[in-house]
């Protein structure tokens, strides 16, 4: 299952205002500020992400959830082991929020790709 997206903008300042109200109606905030920024409906769920880069870019960043932390790092391994390369070993990223726990590769294209599970240990 997919968990979340994130796209590159142009300018970040005006991408935020611009999904701030077009997804209000969806009940989506912002919730994390900085240089990703992490929308969601509810604090443990921010499945659109937005950052400054290349537009025309592919998306660069995509995250499929895992229903545990082994899970998460059996995917990294694998994935490892087919080719992709080490973008940030398995680890609890505790700024997002306290159970946030992903490991990233890059595919054989370069996208960033993320294994995450939002359950606690």
């Amino acid at each position: 299952m997919l968990d979340h997206l994130e796209i590159t903008v142009t300018n970040v300042a005006e991408a935020e205002r611009f999904y701030r109200a077009a997804l209000a109606p969806l009940g989506y905030e912002l919730r994390v500020p900085g240089e990703s920024r992490g929308f969601g409906a509810q604090a443990d769920a921010l499945d659109f992400w937005i950052k400054t880069g290349d537009a025309a870019a592919p998306p660069p960043h995509f995250a499929f959830r895992c229903r545990s932390r082994a899970i998460v790092e059996a995917a990294f391994t694998a994935a490892l082991a087919a080719g992709g390369a080490d973008n940030g070993k398995p680890k609890l990223l505790a700024h997002i929020h306290p159970s946030y726990y992903a490991g990233f590769v890059r595919d054989p294209d370069g996208h960033n790709v993320e294994f995450v599970c939002h359950r606690p240990e």
